[in-house]
């Protein structure tokens, strides 16, 4: 009887046993098929490619075997501030499964980041002096750096937030000065130069200009006298670009412009990415703060409340990488300052965790998927191919080729005339239709490279971007 009863018991355990991992499956099916997307499987880079340079064509960034590299970021400021290591965890996890790259994160946080302790209460400086760092808070930044190494996902690591240089705004208070701020790069080079998935991102949300300059300019020198295996750029403040001020630093690798949360037409985009692209010498060019998906629209007219969606996250993604940019940055207003029920700025309508999943975070993965699925480095920005006249700044077309392919971006789906003589060589012209809702590819048909082809999208309106793919 003992012997049946414990038969009995392992028969049930092994049946129970079976319907959880069958529920495990198809929770895991589902998850990969959440929104019609697809997880990333492995880490998101691999970095045994060597460390990140800039390409000799000095238009992208590679790795140091000549890897390509698409800069796939996310704004978590408030990362090492407002998460603990489980949270932390979590949230990366799912930005790795997305195909995110790189994780915008600052140490000295916007949000009073000073002087309210991180989640292991702790203050990242002692008497707030830059040259006298807390040990326990920069060892759990460096915990975080390790769990994102261990993922294939690069920080872009902001030493400060830029109200502690330049309290135009924000909480402050202000801390820094040419000598502090070198100390601190020094500090900070010295402690990470040994990190493989490090970006450097001076500034934060402020000028380069006045009484900044040099201050900006010491805290990136600190670093770079203690390390040069990283990667360096400057973030500004809405609406311009670290050109204005350090272009011609050694310093800065790459251009970062803020086209910010203002804007949902092309015209702010022209200006700073198509502004960079033309600067000599010649640098990367990367858009590191568009405007973010679950935002408001900022200065609408009074009782007007206009949201980001994942629509203008599309549009900011294609039209900046059409227009020159070698990478891009997404950002979710309450993810960046992982928000929480009351905790979170006032224009706030949503909890981090429950915004994790929104579709145009999905969405970004199948830019860099059909940038990595193309010749990466010859691309560039291409308005030859487009021959209907663009006018409407909020329905604008852009258009990027490079070798034996070209891309025209349809932000509202609407008809278009397009040139089939672009693609130097090409007989004939296989045309396609990409969605960049679902990153799914439909043949059109085979043509001649001869004359003009009317491209009239299958759906058009709102919600209805479209890219044409043209190529040999």
């Amino acid at each position: 009887m003992k012997f049946l009863t414990v038969m009995n018991s392992l028969y049930i355990n092994t049946f129970f046993i079976r319907i959880i991992s069958a529920c495990s499956l198809i929770l895991s099916f589902c998850l990969e098929n959440l929104h019609g997307q697809e997880v990333y499987k492995g880490p998101s880079v691999d970095f045994s490619h060597g460390r990140l340079v800039v390409h000799e064509n000095k238009r992208f960034i590679c790795h140091s075997d000549g890897t390509p590299f698409f800069y796939l970021g996310d704004t978590a400021w408030e990362l090492f501030h407002r998460l603990n290591e489980e949270e932390a965890e979590k949230y990366l996890e799912n930005r790795r499964q997305k195909g995110f790259t790189v994780i915008q994160a600052v140490i000295l946080a916007e949000e009073d980041g000073l002087n309210t302790p991180n989640r292991n209460n702790d203050k990242p400086l002692f008497d707030n002096d830059p040259q006298k760092p807390n040990e326990a808070y920069f060892s759990f930044v460096d915990k975080v750096v390790s769990i994102a190494k261990e993922k294939g996902i690069y920080i872009g690591l902001l030493p400060t937030w830029g109200d502690k240089v330049d309290k135009s705004w924000g909480q402050g208070p202000v801390i820094f000065n040419t000598e502090n701020a070198y100390a601190y790069g020094q500090y900070l080079g010295k402690r990470y130069k040994d990190y493989p998935n490090i970006i450097w991102i001076i500034g934060g949300d402020r000028s380069g200009g006045g009484n900044n300059t040099p201050i900006w300019d010491a805290m990136a020198r600190g670093i770079k006298s203690e390390e040069t295996n990283h990667l360096m750029t400057f973030h500004p403040l809405g609406r311009n670009t670290s050109s204005t001020w350090f272009h011609d630093r050694e310093w800065l690798d790459f251009n970062s412009c803020q086209t910010g949360h203002h804007h949902y037409m092309y015209d702010i985009f022209e200006k700073l990415i198509c502004g960079d692209y033309d600067k000599d010498p010649v640098k990367p060019v990367l858009n590191s703060e568009p405007c973010y998906e679950d935002h408001p629209v900022k200065n609408q007219p009074k009782g007007v409340s206009i949201w980001f969606d994942e629509t203008n996250v599309r549009h900011a993604m294609y039209w900046s990488l059409f227009s020159g940019a070698f990478g891009h940055t997404y950002g979710c207003h309450p993810i960046w300052q992982f928000a929480v029920p009351g905790l979170g700025r006032g224009d706030t309508r949503n909890s981090w965790y429950d915004v994790l999943d929104l579709p145009g975070a999905w969405n970004m993965q199948h830019g860099r998927k059909l940038m990595e699925s193309y010749d990466f480095f010859s691309r560039r920005p291409a308005p030859e191919i487009i021959l209907t006249p663009q006018t409407d700044i909020k329905d604008y077309a852009v258009a990027t080729r490079g070798k034996d392919y070209a891309f025209v971006y349809l932000p509202y789906g609407s008809s278009i005339d397009v040139s089939l003589e672009k693609i130097p060589g090409a007989r004939r012209v296989k045309l396609s239709w990409f969605d960049p809702r679902t990153g799914e590819k439909k043949l059109i048909k085979r043509v001649r490279a001869k004359g003009i082809y009317k491209a009239e999208p299958p759906t058009s309106g709102h919600g209805y971007d479209w890219i044409l793919i043209l190529e040999l």
